[in-house]
């Protein structure tokens, strides 16, 4: 009678380990089925028009139909981003609320306090890295200055001044970063976006200026402007022959900015996996490739690790850099 309680017991144990396997698998599968279960809200820190707005919607065009639910995006804007983040950060986790956001979204809390803080490294669930947008240093084509061993010379005779989109913007980081790691003393001069700091470069009035490829590559076949170089580790495919500043011997000098969509902080794996799966897919297509590289960007794809690895990457990088100088936003 004992052996025969100890396996019925036993089966009785097998049949609820099996059960709550089943249950377990049943409820990912189910998860898997059913999302996205309605609208899908794509927000957008910035306004609409903007760069980000722009590749957003794009996504969000092409992602509704093969999901089977609308994809919208909405414009919360302000506070350099933040407060469109914040609202994302405190979203329900479902997967039906998701940021799209350029790579300032690693460090703008840290400029703009008075908006409230949030923690890119802890609030969110990263879902996939969409593109990845260098960043170039230009001057005029009358400067004289042709490359950037030029620039260095001519900085050491004079103050040279830089453009940037504004303190505390990426083009304002990447400034700090070229003087801190090549030694070169370029002065900043924030302006109320990028175009007024090109406008500049362009009429003579600054030497120099950062800026994306697609602010400044309407001005290169001219030779109005000419790119010294470009801060990215490897040179872009969309301007293969600018050097960058990596392989000119300064190897602290590898900063992008870049897209990025994340959910709020707990999301289901299945939904990441859901939405990176068909984003993947999107992000090669042709016209999709096509359409981006007009913004000056390059498509990355890839796992939801690899923006959570560029995440953390500007997060220590950019924050130094912001601690050691005290950048706060205009």
């Amino acid at each position: 009678m004992h052996l025969k309680g100890t396996i019925m017991k036993g089966i009785r144990c097998a049949f609820v380990l099996a059960a709550s396997f089943a249950t377990a698998c049943f409820s990912s599968d189910t998860l898997a089925q059913t999302y996205p279960g309605k609208r899908i809200t794509i927000v957008v820190p910035f306004s609409a028009g903007a760069g980000t707005d722009v590749v957003a919607r794009l996504l969000a065009e092409k992602l509704s139909p093969r999901i089977g639910q609308p994809v919208v995006v909405e414009n919360r804007v302000g506070a350099a981003g933040v407060l469109g983040t914040n609202f994302v950060a405190k979203a329900p986790a479902d997967g039906h609320t998701l940021l799209f956001t350029p790579g300032s979204f690693s460090f703008a809390q840290l400029v703009v306090k008075s908006a409230g803080g949030y923690d890119p490294l802890n609030d969110f669930t990263p879902v996939i890295e969409v593109g990845k947008t260098p960043m170039f240093l230009v001057t005029g084509g009358d400067s004289g200055i042709k490359t950037f061993k030029d620039a260095v010379t001519a900085a050491k005779s004079k103050r040279m001044n830089y453009g940037s989109a504004g303190t505390g913007s990426i083009l304002h980081i990447v400034g700090e970063l070229v003087n801190k790691e090549t030694g070169v003393n370029f002065v900043h001069v924030p302006y109320k976006g990028v175009a007024p700091a090109i406008n500049d470069v362009l009429g003579g009035h600054i030497p120099f200026a950062y800026g994306s490829l697609s602010t400044i590559k309407p001005h290169l076949p001219s030779g109005r402007l000419v790119a010294l170089a470009v801060t990215s580790r490897e040179r872009t495919p969309l301007a293969p022959d600018i050097p960058t500043l990596y392989e000119l011997g300064y190897n602290g000098v590898d900063l992008n900015s870049w897209y990025g969509i994340f959910g709020p902080k707990g999301m289901p794996a299945d939904a990441v996996k859901v939405l990176n799966d068909h984003l993947n897919v999107i992000l090669k297509m042709s016209d999709v490739v096509e359409r981006i590289a007009v913004q000056g960007t390059s498509p990355v794809g890839g796992s939801p690790e690899v923006l959570a690895k560029t995440n953390r990457a500007d997060v220590e990088l950019v924050g130094t850099i912001i601690k050691e100088l005290n950048i706060k936003a205009d």
